[in-house]
């Protein structure tokens, strides 16, 4: 059984999406960011650096429990579990790569674009420039490796296309105002309605839907999702 710690933002979107493809049974465990249950000793048991997703194998390696935390560990380490959605092994050196470039890359940016667009103060124009820019180059990238592909690595759906997909339905909050966001890299744009379309992703969307997540973006939210930002408590 998997448990597995969510949160309906990118990185635990990725997740979802591999549970659904694999078929693996799992407990969704909610963990709503905005109320700060990230920081909980409980959770930080799991994930010590306070963040979704996480996951709890109870049948690990050695038919031990064991945790697993940071979205491309995860996929990683539920792929080679399963044996599923890895690609060839001809195919590990690029799959590996491309998970990196998204992890350290795409994502990162990603989401700073739509933090410095949506929740900093205004004035920060050169953080907003830099961090959107670069999302977009990291689009750009994957749209010019994706030309003449159906998918990132070799000829099949592999975990590098479900991690894309993750903060590419972000798009729309990365590029801020564009009313058709990946209209500018259309092999990106298809590789993402390609993903999207499949049935596991709708099963995907649904997850964490029967909870009551918090919406409201008030100093409680602020503080939670952004401790640094803050001094340190008395």
């Amino acid at each position: 059984m998997i448990r597995f710690y969510f949160h309906p933002t990118p990185n635990p979107a990725k997740i979802a999406l591999f549970l659904e493809e694999s078929g693996l049974a799992y407990e969704v465990i909610p963990v709503d960011t905005s109320k700060g249950e990230q920081h909980s000793p409980p959770f930080r048991l799991v994930n010590p650096n306070g963040k979704v997703p996480a996951i709890v194998d109870t049948d690990g390696p050695g038919e031990r429990e064991v945790r697993v935390f940071d979205s491309t560990a995860i996929l990683i380490y539920l792929a080679e579990k399963t044996g599923k959605l890895l690609g060839t092994p001809e195919d590990r050196p690029e799959l590996l790569s491309w998970l990196l470039f998204i992890a350290s890359g795409l994502g990162p940016f990603s989401g700073q674009a739509v933090h410095f667009q949506f929740a900093a103060p205004e004035g920060l124009d050169y953080a907003v420039n830099r961090y959107r820019r670069e999302a977009e180059r990291h689009y750009q990238v994957l749209n010019d490796h994706l030309e003449g592909r159906s998918f990132i690595v070799g000829d099949t759906y592999t975990i590098a296309d479900i991690s894309a997909w993750g903060w590419l339905d972000r798009a729309s909050r990365v590029r801020k105002g564009d009313v058709d966001p990946l209209a500018a890299f259309p092999n990106l744009k298809r590789l993402f309605e390609t993903v999207d379309a499949r049935p596991a992703a709708a099963r995907a969307r649904d997850i964490g839907k029967s909870h009551t997540f918090k919406t409201v973006n008030d100093e409680e939210t602020k503080r939670a999702l952004f401790p640094s930002n803050f001094p340190p408590a008395a």
